[in-house]
């Protein structure tokens, strides 16, 4: 499966538990059920992941931890807050710069539509153009 269909049931499972649990919860109520969400539809996933980076020539085993990486392509990274910042966004950049993984979700569920807390972040991730009248899951 490619990233971008990993992408697709990605959002359709968020926005599953976002009806279902509404916002403001924990990030960690979110990333179990996510996860469980996920699961049900038989995407593979991998919580609390520790990533290993190195730094002028030394290797520290746990450099960061990604929140949930699914089916060993695609980055998740789960905030529960107001509004989420550039900051927010660069942290998923470098999440997939270090891992080598082309495709990232921001999902804030913190918003009060899961559709307004959905960023999609990319490294080299090869997108076909769709044309004007496509639909956006084709």
């Amino acid at each position: 499966m490619k990233e971008n269909q990993i992408g697709t049931i990605i959002i359709d499972a968020a926005v599953a538990v976002h009806r279902e649990l509404g916002p403001g919860l924990l990030e960690l109520v979110y990333e179990v059920a996510l996860c469980k969400e996920l699961n049900e539809r038989d995407i593979k996933t991998d919580r609390q992941v520790p990533v290993p980076i190195e730094y002028k020539g030394v290797k520290f085993d746990e450099g960061f931890r990604v929140d949930i990486i699914v089916e060993k392509k695609v980055i998740v990274e789960l905030k529960s807050v107001e509004r989420v910042t550039g900051a927010h966004k660069k942290q998923v950049q470098t999440y997939l710069r270090l891992t080598g993984c082309k495709l990232g979700y921001l999902l804030n569920f913190g918003e009060a539509l899961m559709k307004d807390g959905i960023t999609r972040c990319v490294n080299g991730l090869e997108e076909k153009t769709l044309s004007a009248f496509a639909s956006p899951r084709e």
